[in-house]
Parts: structure tokens; C-alpha cells; sequence
């Protein structure tokens, strides 16, 4: 039955949201709620930002409808949480607030999750030899995680279809772990926020009239809900015994999270080490690199999701085999090298025109200096036809002068 409301929990998400965008779109366009292209941003045409809307609406339905039935009692905190960043992201997408406005309802939104909710990190599972920690430790790694990731989501929202793809991806894979591994109240939670953002990729990435991004309130909402899974998964498997237990399960989570895990932490250090704030905008991610180099939204959104499949295969290859330390080191390597990739690509390809222009220039030279010192020709050397009149009238005189002197 777990595979039917987890199938039913989809297919709500995935219709509600289908509804619910077109409507969004017309009151958007009446209204002026849209997203105004400007030098920094992928998008150069006027596309409304409130899809964050539809998939609040898809996601909150479909898991309490689909959900109703288990022993759920975690889930009013999930969706209080989900509320906040709601809130604050429309807030956001409509008229604009501060960053501190922001971080001031993330940590509020994070204090009701650890204190309340009691979603925490209280095993790292061997990584630094620690397993057990204190309440203390745990409420200090759980919050900074909570902030981090959030904020991880919020700057991965760059290109049509990633944040929606990633979320799609994560939600899958940590809902397919959960079904197999009998946790179905949260397997059902992450089939109904897939099903919602299936539909909402859709029209973000292949909309025409109906285009629409997610804005804010989307991925603060995806941002929140993605560290709840990532938890939950971490603490299940402490226990977990069988066929579906995974040893190096904070190994495994980052694989599944690489993507906004890596992307966020190559920016800020890149942005720190020019002496700026880590927070400051600019076109350093890894989607931005790919843009550059020539790929559409969508052909960069498949690299990248091709990229965190192959690290989440490669995580749980390896993960009863490696130790999670060893493990832990080669993936954020890994993880760092392929980043790095896309940047060194476009220096290779700024260094090869730039060696082009020279050699083209130096052959302009080249042609301009012989032109400069080669001797003036005559005018017949110059014009052959002209040459070959004079010769032809020369001659004709000749003709005529000794026809009338015989």
C-alpha cells in the first residue's frame, strides 16, 4: 500500500500543480509580479516568479492527503517549517527584503525543526571517530546544516530546470531509500514534492506562454524540506539492519546533495578570496560556467544531473567498502575536480581565441609591411589592359604614317 499513496501523493503534487501555474501566470502578468532581466541574471525575458506558489500548494496537499493513515506526527513541524520559508519567500519574490530579514526567519524556521521538531543530527556515524554526540554539538552542527543548505538551494536557482531537477533527483533517491527501508510516512513525502516539482519542471523549462520560475519561495521551500530528508536519512540509518542499511550514510548524503553542497562552497570561496561578501551576486557558479561555454539551460541542467547521479552511484558502490572518512575525502575531491572543470575550459578557450587574434593580427601586419615596402609599379605594369591600348594606337599610327608615304 506504501507504493500506492506514495504513487497517489505524486500524482496530486504533480496535478495540483498543473492547475494551479497557468492561473498563477495570468494574476502575475495583471499584477506585474515577474522577474525583470538584468546583466547578472541567465533569464533575458520577463517570466513571472511565483511557481514557488504552485509547489507549496502540490506539496502541503498531496502529503497530508497522501500520508493520512500513518503515524505522522513530525509532520505538523515539516509543515510549519515549509510555512516560514513560505512566507518569507513570497515576501521576498513580491517586494524584495533584506538578507538579515532572511537569515533572522531561517534560524527561527531551524529552532523550531531542532527544538520542537527534534530533527537533529545526533550520530556522524564514525566520520572524525565520532559517532554519539552531546545535545550541544548536535544542536550546533543540525543549525549551521539547516542554514547552509537552505542558503545552498536559494543560490543553485540560477538556470531553468536545475533547482527543480535537483529536487527531483534528491527527493527520489531519498524517497526510494525510504520505501525499501520501511520508512513510508517520509517515502510518501518525498514522491509528493517530486510529483509537484515534475510539473513544475515542466512548464519552467519547456513553457512558452506558461513559462515561470520558482522564485524564492520555491527554493527556500525546497531548501528546508531537503535538510529534513537529509536528517532523517542520516538518523534511520543508525539503526538500520538488513539488506537497506547504509554504513557511511553522511558519505551517502552529501553524494545525493553534491550538487548545491560543492556549488556553494566553490562560490564563497572564491568570493571571500577576492575580498568581497559571500553573499555577493555574481556568475560564478558552476551553471553559469557551462552557459558560457555554449550549452542551453537545458543541456546544462542534464550535465549536472548526470554529474550528482554518477557521484550517488559511485557513494553507495563504495560505501560498505571504503571507510567514511576515506570515503568522505575522495568524494568532496571528486566533487571539487569536476567543479573546477567547466572554468578551466573557459580559460582554455579564452587563451586559444586570444592566440588566434594574434596570429590572425600579425598576418594583417605581415601583409600591410610588404604593401609598404614593395616599388611603385608603372602605370602599364599597373593596368595591363591600358598597357596593351597603347601598344595596339602606337602601332596603328605606325600603320598610317607609311600607308601615305608610299
Amino acid at each position: 500500500m506504501s507504493i500506492f499513496y506514495s504513487l497517489l501523493g505524486f500524482l496530486i503534487g504533480f496535478g495540483l500543480v498543473c492547475f494551479t501555474i497557468p492561473a498563477l501566470i495570468r494574476v502575475s502578468f495583471a499584477k506585474h509580479l515577474y522577474d525583470t532581466p538584468n546583466e547578472r541574471k541567465a533569464s533575458k525575458v520577463i517570466v513571472p516568479t511565483l511557481g514557488g506558489v504552485s509547489i507549496f500548494i502540490g506539496f502541503i496537499i498531496s502529503t497530508i492527503i497522501a500520508s493520512d493513515g500513518y503515524n505522522f506526527g513530525e509532520l505538523k513541524y515539516l509543515i510549519a517549517a515549509v510555512m516560514i520559508m513560505f512566507f518569507i519567500g513570497l515576501k521576498d519574490d513580491l517586494m524584495d527584503i533584506s538578507a538579515l530579514k532572511k537569515l533572522v526567519a531561517q534560524l527561527i524556521t531551524a529552532l523550531i525543526l531542532i527544538i520542537l521538531g527534534d530533527f537533529r543530527f545526533t550520530n556522524l556515524h564514525g566520520i572524525f571517530g565520532l559517532h554519539e554526540i552531546s545535545y550541544a554539538s548536535s544542536f550546533i552542527i543540525t543549525l549551521f546544516i539547516m542554514i547552509a543548505l537552505i542558503n545552498a538551494f536559494n543560490l543553485i536557482d540560477g538556470i531553468d530546470g536545475l533547482a527543480s531537477g535537483v529536487g527531483i533527483l534528491i527527493s527520489s533517491g531519498f524517497g526510494t531509500w525510504f520505501l525499501l527501508a520501511g520508512h513510508y510516512e517520509y517515502g510518501i513525502t518525498c514522491f509528493s514534492l517530486s510529483g509537484s516539482l515534475v510539473a513544475f519542471f515542466l512548464f519552467n523549462v519547456f513553457g512558452k506562454k506558461n513559462k515561470i520560475f520558482m522564485g524564492d519561495t520555491g527554493s527556500l521551500i525546497l531548501g528546508v524540506i531537503m535538510v529534513i530528508f537529509a536528517i532523517k536519512f542520516n538518523e534511520f540509518n543508525i539503526n538500520q539492519v538488513g539488506t537497506y542499511a547504509i554504513v557511511s550514510a553522511p558519505v551517502v548524503s552529501i553524494a545525493i546533495l553534491i550538487v548545491p553542497t560543492i556549488d556553494t562552497i566553490r562560490v564563497f570561496f572564491i568570493r571571500l578570496s577576492e575580498k568581497r561578501s559571500p553573499f555577493s551576486p555574481d556568475m560564478n557558479h558552476i551553471h553559469h560556467k557551462l552557459l558560457k561555454l555554449g550549452n542551453s539551460h537545458l543541456s546544462a541542467t542534464m550535465y549536472i544531473l548526470g554529474f550528482n547521479i554518477l557521484f550517488i552511484v559511485f557513494a553507495l558502490s563504495l560505501n560498505q567498502i571504503m571507510s567514511i572518512n576515506n570515503l568522505m575525502i575522495v568524494l568532496l575531491a571528486m566533487g571539487f575536480t569536476v567543479a573546477f572543470i567547466p572554468s578551466l575550459m573557459i580559460k582554455l578557450k579564452d587563451r586559444s581565441e586570444s592566440l588566434n587574434f594574434e596570429i590572425a593580427e600579425k598576418k594583417r601586419n605581415f601583409k600591410h609591411k610588404e604593401l609598404l615596402t614593395e616599388p611603385a609599379l608603372s602605370m602599364t605594369a599597373r593596368n595591363p589592359t591600358m598597357s596593351a591600348i597603347h601598344v595596339n594606337k602606337a602601332l596603328s599610327k605606325k600603320e598610317m604614317k607609311h600607308s601615305t608615304f608610299s
